[in-house]
């Protein structure tokens, strides 16, 4: 099958377009123009298109031979200065309506758990007005909703790591830190991703996932210091002070390893029913604390300094 990846070079990016190499698909990345260098993986058969999703015919000439799409990019990495209806909903539409033309014949859909148009949240709205494109199209679509992701490379735990490892004494939480996560490892995920191409079972449903258990955001933040050998104090900050801080830290940090979206998405449970994986899919995701060596003896103070130094030069 020839694919079609949107945000290929991020995090499940990079994680999917091995899955799908292996799986003897063949391989088309949507890379937006810019002075940087995407990070692909090396050594993959990987085919590169450059268009934004802005970008209508760019998306037409792209999608040209491409019989699956998967649609994972979004504007949520950007911070709160982002414009999620260009960066998610326009550049849906703009994405259906070319596959549309292409004759695609079949997209998978990444949404976020308690995506809703009725949302206090705006990427949660963007999200549930991105889906409703999608179900409104005649292409043959499965929706993913998915739990908080992690993994190598990741903006969930290794932001955690290097947050801790910049946090001389105290670590801040928002709230009471008894928000409930699922989070879901990355490789169940792109597993996931990859079979609801295959499975004509899962054309036109949307399903929730996460992982195998409930767990409190101060419950996740122990493992993370526990397996990256950071200890810290905790205290609790009032969710809307947080966000201000966090939107400090996107006006000075080139690439801030926690924006105010994050904030957003720990203000209420983002749990799914714990049977989907293994009932819909037939796979047994991982349990979070077997899979966190990837945090051990890592400079992370080190990672962050480069990691902004390298945004700056980009």
């Amino acid at each position: 099958m020839h694919i079609l990846v949107t945000g290929a070079t991020g995090f499940i990016g990079g994680a999917l377009l091995p899955q799908l190499a292996q799986g003897g698909h063949q391989v088309r990345t949507l890379l937006r123009p810019g002075r940087a260098s995407p990070r692909l993986p090396r050594g993959l058969p990987v085919e590169v298109a450059l268009a934004s999703l802005t970008d209508a015919a760019g998306l037409r000439a792209a999608l040209v031979g491409i019989e699956a799409v998967v649609h994972l990019a979004g504007g949520e990495r950007g911070g709160s200065g982002v414009n999620l209806m260009v960066s998610d909903v326009i550049g849906t539409r703009n994405l259906v309506e070319a596959s549309t033309e292409a004759g695609v014949r079949r997209l998978v859909f990444l949404s976020h758990l308690g995506t809703d148009r009725s949302s206090a949240y705006p990427l949660l709205r963007a999200k549930a007005q991105a889906e409703d494109l999608v179900r409104q199209s005649p292409l043959r679509f499965t929706i993913l909703r998915s739990a908080w992701v992690y993994g190598p490379g990741d903006h969930f735990t290794t932001s955690m790591a290097m947050t801790l490892a910049a946090s001389p004494l105290v670590y801040w939480i928002p709230g009471d830190g008894k928000s409930l996560l699922q989070p879901l490892w990355v490789e169940d995920l792109v597993a996931a991703i990859a079979w609801s191409l295959e499975e004509d079972a899962m054309v036109g449903q949307t399903y929730e996932i996460g992982g195998p258990e409930y767990l409190s955001y101060l419950d996740v933040l122990q493992m993370v210091m526990r397996a990256s050998g950071r200890r810290r104090m905790t205290a609790s900050l009032r969710p809307p002070y947080l966000r201000l801080w966090l939107r400090l830290g996107e006006v000075l940090l080139p690439r801030p390893p926690v924006t105010a979206f994050w904030v957003d998405y720990l203000a209420v449970h983002r749990t799914a029913e714990l049977s989907t994986l293994p009932r819909a899919f037939g796979l047994q995701p991982s349990r979070m604390e077997t899979r966190l060596d990837y945090l051990a003896r890592q400079p992370w103070g080190r990672e962050m300094l480069s990691s902004q130094l390298a945004a700056r030069a980009a």
